[in-house]
């Protein structure tokens, strides 16, 4: 959560993206008039954020010429270094991953709770995986909108 200066806590649920496109029509609209009453359910001011995140793949990259420099065969060295190319292309071009979050302000703890549960639930009966806010994820949208796009340094948001 985040503090804000009238004591009010920013906090809401990150939801795993779906591409709904890839179903059939009929699930497609279905899940898009569950949407519908789903956001006409909500009765309190929310913010739907969309915010970018950088992709880190060092680690794989690391596996990767680790696994290159301990294979003997060429044509698998040779697969293994285009896998190396195409993650060096990817690193340099910046590639994000795209969170979506709905956030809202409240300052009292149980409604919170019960807001974030209820917006799981009902995100859920859309077809659609949701969690509470983290850390990190509050942190990203931070430096995406607030501090344009340079990382804080500033430790924990809030515990509880």
């Amino acid at each position: 959560m985040i503090i804000i200066d009238n004591q009010l806590k920013v906090t809401g649920v990150k939801i795993t993206p779906r591409n709904i496109f890839i179903l059939d029509e009929d699930s497609q609209m279905g899940i898009i008039n569950n949407l519908r009453n789903f956001y006409n359910q909500i009765d309190y001011e929310f913010w739907l954020v969309v915010a970018d995140r950088p992709v880190d793949i060092s680690v794989y990259m690391s596996q990767l010429q680790l696994l290159y420099n301990q294979t003997q065969s060429p044509a698998v060295r040779k697969l293994i270094s285009e896998d190396i190319q195409k993650g060096n292309s990817f690193m340099n071009n910046n590639v994000v991953d795209t969170e979506y979050y709905i956030l809202f302000k409240e300052g009292d703890i149980d409604r919170i709770q019960k807001r974030i549960r209820q917006l799981i639930n009902s995100l859920s009966s859309c077809g659609l995986t949701a969690s509470q806010t983290s850390n990190e994820d509050l942190r990203i949208i931070l430096d995406n909108f607030l501090n344009g796009g340079h990382t804080t340094e500033f430790g924990t948001v809030v515990a509880l």
